[in-house]
């Protein structure tokens, strides 16, 4: 099997995944970058690669079983096994960003369907490539805005931001975090959300204040966790948050 370690990042040809993706592959590991388009994850596993890193395309629809399964079979055919599992893809519709009382279901139904549903679907079909490695790592990215403890704080900066869909899908995956590490507590895989933070991406239009380097170096940590690190938490980098 490959020495390298294999680093599986969803949704990683642009923003906050793409930028995982390089700094894991300048820890030494093989990236494998995941992405709906096979131009656009062709384009940014070339530009890896330019850096000097070892990256290659995978596509892979979180939303649709039949990519999931296909890359979970090629990367056991290719490596035998998976290291780090970063589930980064995830979505903001427009039209999910109004009011609770105006939210349509099928608004709801499309943000669950990558940000929660898509978690599952793909950590279920990696975990038996995770359980054949020494000590692998699973990160959801989630967000802020999944804390119910800082959106319930009248006096707190997160209070004002009362979008239904994006809010509870994040909550949701945090409890989805926290089922995986506990079933997986007696093996060597460590499962954890990390928040990003408000990082200027296509997902916000780009009105974030950190760059995506900056909300990056917030996930990769997870990635990297010793032997001894933590497993079922939710943390900036090394900060835990409150769920």
């Amino acid at each position: 099997m490959n020495e390298k370690r294999i680093a599986l990042v969803t949704g990683a040809n642009k923003g906050i995944g793409f930028e995982v993706a390089r700094m894991l592959g300048r820890e030494g590991m093989t990236v494998l970058v995941g992405a709906r388009s096979e131009e656009r994850g062709e384009k940014a596993a070339a530009e890896l690669t330019g850096d000097g890193l070892d990256a290659r395309f995978v596509r892979l629809d979180v939303t649709d079983d039949e990519t999931i399964e296909a890359a979970a079979k090629w990367i056991e055919t290719e490596f035998g096994r998976l290291d780090v599992l970063v589930n980064n893809a995830g979505i903001a519709p427009a039209e999910a960003s109004v009011s609770p009382s105006e939210l349509a279901v099928a608004a709801l139904r499309m943000t669950y369907e990558t940000n929660v549903f898509g978690v599952v679907a793909v950590t279920n079909a990696m975990l038996p490539l995770l359980r054949r490695a020494d000590a692998a790592r699973i990160v959801n990215v989630s967000s802020e805005l999944g804390s119910i403890t800082l959106l319930s704080d009248p006096d707190g900066v997160y209070y004002p931001f009362n979008l239904l869909a994006y809010n509870s899908s994040k909550t949701a995956l945090n409890g989805i975090t926290l089922s995986y590490a506990k079933e997986l507590a007696d093996t060597g895989i460590k499962v954890n959300a990390a928040n990003p933070g408000y990082t200027a991406t296509d997902l916000n239009a780009h009105t974030g204040f950190q760059t995506v380097e900056q909300g990056a170096g917030f996930v990769v940590p997870l990635a990297l966790l010793p032997e001894d690190g933590p497993s079922g938490g939710f943390f900036t980098g090394t900060e835990p948050l409150p769920w």
